[in-house]
């Protein structure tokens, strides 16, 4: 139930001190009560009573009834936005390296920092610093399905798609202390358990988000057994389901000794978004990053039905009608057994 006025429901806060208002008393002049000593008490203090919370009654149901009281009709669900959205952040060493610029005048700080300065603002929008803002994707129209995993030899499933961003904003700034056995990158496997969780989201339309600098390694030594999943791998696991891949890229420029590296990274990247009919972006400062994330929130926004209703059944009517009941029919109880002389 909901209420198209509800302010008006603070009147009810008023009706309690009704009842200690103290009641007119009338009275006949009489020069001697003593012979009046034996006659029974007779219905006059039920009468006051039972008139008093009539009344009361009555006025309690004709404010609600202003309020307009109303149940949605669940059979006519209006168009809203919302999809489900995994964020696979990059955690590795190299996203740790103090190298990224967020705004001209300001020191550098690490790339994984930046990522989540810009995640935050993309979740739950707002001033980014630079003159512009981002919706968030949270609102009116719509609540998004937000999920996140982490990854450096290991991903690591933070949180499945939810809508509550606040429990997520507080996932997303734990930081956790990382071992030096976490120091590469596997991305392929991080992508195969975002897809993972999406797989079960109910909302129609899924898409990842992928943040990293670039770089891909996985040392043999940890497990000679284990066999990661390549990128392109799992991109095209992601194709079969239909999830296109947005690749954020923070790794900016290289020395010339890692230019192949960083060319082979590049390579991959644009694979993996080829096969998930995703994009690539290259954000190598504050404002570059943000403005990839307004791109990517501008790209997906879906519309679809939501718990929004278009028609409600209207209470007050009925509401209304008893409270004007209840007053008729104190009246007459006034005018007729409950009427008090003189």
């Amino acid at each position: 139930m909901s209420f198209t006025h509800p302010e008006l429901l603070l009147i009810l806060l008023v009706v309690p001190l009704l009842l200690l208002r103290p009641a007119s008393r009338m009275a006949l002049r009489f020069p001697d009560l003593r012979m009046l000593a034996g006659l029974p008490r007779g219905r006059a203090r039920r009468a006051v009573i039972g008139s008093a919370m009539l009344k009361l009654l009555a006025l309690v149901l004709l404010i609600i009834a202003a309020a307009g009281p109303r149940l949605p009709d669940e059979k006519t669900r209006i168009e809203t936005e919302g999809i489900a959205v995994m964020v696979v952040l990059d955690v590795s060493g190299s996203m740790d390296a103090p190298t990224f610029t967020w705004q001209p005048d300001s020191a550098p700080i690490p790339r994984q920092e930046a990522a989540r300065r810009a995640l935050r603002l993309f979740i739950e929008g707002g001033d980014d610093g630079f003159g512009q803002t981002l919706p968030g994707r949270s609102g009116p129209e719509g609540t998004d399905a937000i999920g996140l995993v982490t990854f450096t030899n290991w991903p690591q499933p933070i949180s499945p798609p939810t809508l509550n961003h606040r429990v997520l904003l507080h996932l997303l700034d734990d930081r956790r202390p990382r071992s030096i056995r976490e120091e590469g990158s596997n991305i392929g496997d991080a992508i195969a358990l975002g897809l993972s969780s999406l797989e079960r989201s109910p909302l129609p339309r899924r898409v990842m988000i992928l943040i990293s600098d670039g770089e891909l390694n996985y040392p043999d030594q940890l497990d000679p057994n284990r066999k990661p999943l390549k990128p392109r791998q799992a991109a095209q696991l992601a194709a079969n389901l239909g999830v296109p891949i947005y690749v954020i890229d923070t790794g900016g420029t290289v020395p010339e000794q890692d230019r192949k590296q960083r060319d082979e990274a590049r390579a991959i990247n644009d694979a993996v978004a080829r096969l998930t009919q995703g994009r690539v972006f290259e954000a190598n400062d504050g404002s570059q990053l943000l403005q990839v994330c307004r791109e990517v929130d501008a790209m997906e926004r879906r519309t679809i039905a939501s718990n929004a209703f278009r028609r409600y059944r209207e209470l007050y009517p009925w509401l209304a009608g008893a409270g004007l009941t209840l007053v008729l029919l104190v009246i007459v109880l006034e005018q007729t057994c409950w009427r008090r002389l003189p």
